[in-house]
């Protein structure tokens, strides 16, 4: 009996000890002395002209398919076939005789042969156009200081200025607001940081094509934010809190993907141009140098399991970083 009870103080120390360690290591983030803290003064840095008249060059001007988007098939002397079709949540509409067909992300024209593909199984040389009645897919997400926040549909493909406009936020576009740039996030890989004095100035060049699904975050002078990228459950822009670590900033973009590269997690600071790659084990086990913590203007990316390596890449035509691409395994590009 007094054996036990030793054991059993002995086992309560330890469990004591260990406890006051790790509440110890929840308290301090050791600093990294080849990480250093990026300096205040610094911003993320604004794409040029040069910069996005490259990326709309090279960006698909043609509109895609969406779900919700609503087609009109008109087939000659086939009323039976011809008529409406909403594109439903799994990208498919019913043809009649044809079936479900697979329309999302497809062109006009795209869907317009594979729909008279079908119909050549049952008629001979059929006569057939498609249109696109409504575009509920077609939707920009507009956040931070705007008058209407959230996401708007356009029929067409709309500048920065017509979303800027939509979202009220043009009346706070002056000399004296505190607003000077936005940032637009288009999918998973790409951040853009635009101008919005020189756009308000009448510099057109900075007035870019918006694509559908890209999201226009405007920050306030005081806002403090960083950016969650990659194979995480909500990529964008996310506020700075108080103490927020690397693990902070990807709990708040929903976690990892199934798909996630969690041995290569990148954080890129804009003002010191550095890359620091942690892996998710760093950041889960008790020892927590590698949960760094985050600074204004941070950049987290998660790369996919199909990469074999990966860097923070800037386009070939500019020295200076001001749209990020993720995701390339060009050796050449990659900034190790």
């Amino acid at each position: 009996m007094i054996s036990w009870l030793i054991n059993m103080k002995f086992i309560f120390h330890c469990v004591f000890f260990l406890l006051a360690l790790w509440l110890t290591g929840c308290r301090s983030l050791p600093p990294d002395p080849n990480f250093k803290p990026i300096e205040k003064s610094a911003q993320p840095i604004l794409s040029s002209t040069e910069d996005l008249a490259l990326l709309e060059e090279t960006e698909n001007p043609v509109y895609t398919i969406g779900s919700g988007d609503v087609l009109k098939l008109d087939v000659h002397a086939r009323a039976d076939v011809s008529g409406k079709f909403v594109v439903g949540p799994d990208g498919k509409i019913t043809v009649p005789l044809v079936g479900d067909m697979l329309i999302k992300d497809k062109t006009r024209n795209e869907a317009l042969a594979a729909i008279r593909s079908e119909l050549l199984k049952y008629f001979t040389s059929p006569h057939a156009t498609l249109a696109i009645d409504e575009y509920p897919s077609n939707q920009i997400t507009v956040l931070g200081r705007v008058e209407k926040a959230g996401a708007m549909k356009f029929a067409h493909a709309p500048t920065l200025i017509d979303v800027l406009a939509n979202a009220g936020a043009m009346p706070l576009l002056d000399k004296q607001a505190t607003l000077s740039r936005c940032a637009i996030i288009r999918g998973r890989n790409k951040l853009i940081w635009v101008d919005l004095k020189a756009l308000l100035n009448g510099d057109v060049n900075y007035n870019i094509r918006m694509k559908k699904g890209d999201i226009v975050y405007i920050p306030d002078s005081s806002d403090t934010s960083v950016y969650v990228m990659g194979a995480v459950g909500r990529p964008g822009s996310y506020r700075m809190t108080p103490r927020m670590t690397v693990l902070d900033a990807i709990a708040q973009a929903g976690g990892l993907t199934e798909n996630a590269k969690s041995d290569r997690i990148g954080l890129y600071r804009a003002g010191t141009k550095q890359v620091e790659y942690v892996t998710w084990s760093d950041l889960i086990t008790a020892d927590r140098t590698k949960n760094y913590a985050m600074e204004d203007g941070d950049v987290l990316f998660v790369p996919n399991t199909g990469l074999s390596d990966f860097g923070y890449v800037m386009k070939q035509i500019a020295p200076a970083i001001s749209i990020f691409t993720f995701g390339l395994t060009l050796d050449s590009l990659v900034t190790k």
